[in-house]
């Protein structure tokens, strides 16, 4: 007897992902992610606003980082290192991605340290969306389970309901303080 569809594997639809991050500090944790996770996932998204977007106008901006960056994805995964707290953009990617009622992935670099009040660094807006139970928080050491735990972790985040959003922050306007970057002088060096 020949198969039929009846007797096809069933897969979950792969996700579409967009990564969030400080580009000037976190770069090589975004590469090794795209690297490690790249073939499991449809799309790791990688559009930053860097140098893309010549406007003044906040809502034109934050309007393109909803359209351009965000569409055709299902999560937004936010790689948190020392200083990704006052990026005004990676605000604005968390706002766009609460807007569109997508997941939420916050991942603690191995460069953020705890501080003298027992924290590891955050976006406020994520912050917000850990304490109401939409976002979710791991450790990148976390993501060495495997292609698994992270596509289970994004299907658990999807699963969250979508009224637990909390987005009634203002959009940051501008970056904030930051702590020195060591590597600074080191980037210049090699190129």
């Amino acid at each position: 007897m020949y198969p039929t569809i009846a007797h096809l594997p069933v897969h979950s639809p792969r996700r579409r992902i967009f990564v969030s991050y400080h580009h000037a500090w976190d770069q090589v944790y975004y590469n090794e992610f795209a690297n490690a996770c790249g073939a499991d996932w449809e799309a790791v998204h990688d559009r930053s606003l860097r140098n893309a977007v010549d406007s003044d106008d906040l809502q034109y901006v934050y309007r393109r980082v909803r359209e351009v960056n965000l569409t055709g994805t299902s999560c937004t995964i936010v790689l948190c290192g020392p200083n990704t707290r006052w990026r005004k953009f990676v605000d604005w990617e968390i706002k766009a991605t609460l807007d569109k009622k997508h997941s939420l992935i916050g991942v603690k670099l191995p460069t953020n340290l705890v501080d003298e009040f027992g924290r590891y660094h955050k976006p406020d807006r994520l912050q917000d969306n850990i304490n109401s139970g939409y976002a979710l928080w791991i450790h990148w050491e976390q993501l060495y389970h495997g292609p698994c735990f992270l596509r289970q972790l994004i299907e658990r985040g999807s699963a969250k309901p979508k009224s637990l959003i909390d987005n009634r922050r203002p959009l940051r306007k501008r970056n904030g303080s930051q702590l020195p970057n060591p590597f600074a002088s080191l980037a210049a060096w090699t190129q």
